[in-house]
C-alpha cells in the first residue's frame, strides 16, 4: 500500500485506485513488430494508418514508414509519399490530421545535409500529401532538432542541442505571432537540467508534459506559473534500457512508447494503461 501511495504522488493521480490499476503491456501486432527497432508511432486521425520509425537493431538509419489496416491485418510498412533522402523520424499529426511534423536530414535546395531539422507536410482535401516545408529559423538552428510536437495552445514543443540551453540538449518551444513571426523560448529549469532532455509530449488537454531525458521518462504538470518541476513516471515505466517516442491515446489515459528490450527483438512497442485498460491502440483488423 505504501508503494502505491508513492506512485500516486509521482503520477499526480487524484486517487489511489488509478495508480493500482496502472499496467504496462507489450504491443507487438503482426506486420509492425520485427527484429528491427520500431519506435515513434503516430496514428493518422483521418484514416487510422500507422506511421512509425523503423531503424536498425542498434537504432541507426531512421526511416519513417506507414502501414494500413486491412482485412488481413496491418499491411507491410512502406515509405510515405513525402519520403526524402537522409534519415527521417519522429512523425506526429496535428489534431485535425491536415499536417504532419517530422525531422529529417533531407537535401535542401539541392544540397546534401547532415543537420536534423523540423519539417512539416500538409495534405489537400483529397488527402494527397504536398511538398514538405522546412521550418525557418529560429525554430530550426545550427544545432539538431528532435521530436516536434504541437500543443493545443499553439506552442510547438521540441528538443534541441542549440546554444543557450541548460545542458547538452534541452526542451524548447516555438509559436508564431499574428504577423507570422516565430518566437522560440527555453522551457527553463523546472524541465531542463545540466543533463540531456530530448523529447517533450504535451497531453491532449495540455495539462501535462511527458519528457524523455537522461534517466527515463518524466512528467511535468502545467500550473498558472508555467510547467512545474518534473517528476519521474512510475516504476512500471522506467525499467532498464532506453524508453522513447511516447504517444498519448486520444483520451490521454494511456501512453504508447518504445523500449529497447536488449534482446534479439531490439526496440519494441509497449502501452502504459495509467488508469486501467482502454480500447487503444486500435485493433487491426477491427
Amino acid at each position: 500500500m505504501k508503494a502505491a501511495i508513492v506512485v500516486a504522488a509521482l503520477l499526480g493521480c487524484r486517487c489511489l485506485a488509478a495508480a493500482e490499476d496502472a499496467t504496462v503491456q507489450p504491443w507487438k501486432p503482426s506486420g509492425i513488430s520485427s527484429p528491427k527497432f520500431e519506435s515513434h508511432a503516430a496514428f493518422d486521425p483521418r484514416s487510422g494508418d500507422l506511421y512509425f520509425v523503423r531503424s536498425s537493431p542498434k537504432f541507426t538509419g531512421w526511416r519513417i514508414v506507414v502501414s494500413r489496416c486491412t482485412e488481413s491485418g496491418w499491411s507491410e510498412p512502406q515509405p510515405p509519399a513525402f519520403a526524402g533522402d537522409g534519415v527521417e523520424a519522429d512523425p506526429y499529426f496535428t489534431a485535425d490530421g491536415r499536417s504532419l511534423y517530422f525531422i529529417s536530414t533531407r537535401s535542401l535546395d539541392g544540397a546534401k545535409r547532415t543537420d536534423l531539422d523540423i519539417w512539416r507536410v500538409d495534405r489537400d482535401e483529397k488527402g494527397a500529401w504536398g511538398a514538405p516545408e522546412h521550418l525557418p529559423e529560429p525554430v530550426n538552428s545550427t544545432g539538431a532538432e528532435w521530436f516536434p510536437r504541437p500543443a493545443a495552445d499553439g506552442w510547438l514543443y521540441f528538443g534541441s542541442d542549440r546554444p543557450g540551453g541548460a545542458g547538452a540538449t534541452d526542451i524548447w518551444r516555438a509559436r508564431r505571432d499574428a504577423r507570422g513571426k516565430w518566437k522560440v523560448e527555453n522551457l527553463g529549469a523546472t524541465v531542463n537540467t545540466a543533463g540531456d532532455e530530448y523529447e517533450a509530449l504535451p497531453s491532449p488537454d495540455g495539462s501535462r508534459l511527458i519528457v524523455m531525458a537522461d534517466g527515463g521518462l518524466y512528467q511535468s504538470q502545467k500550473t498558472k506559473k508555467g510547467w512545474a518541476a518534473r517528476t519521474k513516471l512510475g516504476p512500471e515505466i522506467n525499467l532498464s534500457g532506453m524508453e522513447l517516442g511516447a504517444l498519448f491515446s486520444p483520451s490521454g489515459r494511456s501512453l504508447l512508447f518504445a523500449r529497447d528490450t536488449k534482446t534479439a527483438d531490439s526496440g519494441e512497442f509497449f502501452v502504459w494503461y495509467e488508469h486501467g485498460p482502454e480500447a487503444w491502440p486500435p485493433n487491426c483488423p477491427k
